[in-house]
Order: structure tokens, then sequence, then C-alpha cells
């Protein structure tokens, strides 16, 4: 495997370029610490951000698991979690 391949080979699986690739995982990693800083709050003030932790999650599955090579259908058992 050449040094090039090495950073292209994976996001050329889900049909991205290296800078695409690297922005969606940006915005991924944002998303998931928007959804940490909700639950954490929501773990001590449990009135607050009752399903947002779990929307963003829900939307990130989602997200990830209808592109490129690795798409796959949602789990029925998924669906109705809040």
């Amino acid at each position: 495997m050449s040094v090039a391949s090495m950073f292209t080979s994976h996001p050329a699986k889900v049909g991205e370029t290296y800078f695409g690739h690297m922005a969606f995982a940006a915005w991924f990693s944002s998303r998931l610490l928007l959804a940490a800083g909700a639950a954490l709050v929501h773990a001590f003030l449990p009135f607050l951000f009752e399903t947002t932790a779990s929307r963003i999650v829900r939307e990130l599955y989602e997200r990830t698991h209808n592109r490129g090579t690795h798409a796959t259908k949602e789990p029925a058992g998924l669906m109705d979690r809040a």
C-alpha cells in the first residue's frame, strides 16, 4: 500500500475525496461534542435536553450508514428509541 493510498482509500470507499472526508469527519466530531454536552447537562438537570443526545446520535447513524460501500439498512429496533 502506497503512502498516498493510506490517505485516500477509506474516503474513496465512502465516495469522498480526502478533503471532503476531512470536512465530514470534522462536522461529525462537532455533532458528537454537542451530543456529549447535552447528555452531560441532562445528567444533572434531567428536565433539559431530554432527547437531544439520542436525536443527534440517530442522525449521525443515519448519515454514516447510508453512504458509500458501507451503506446498510437501519435495524428496525433502533427506529423507536428516544
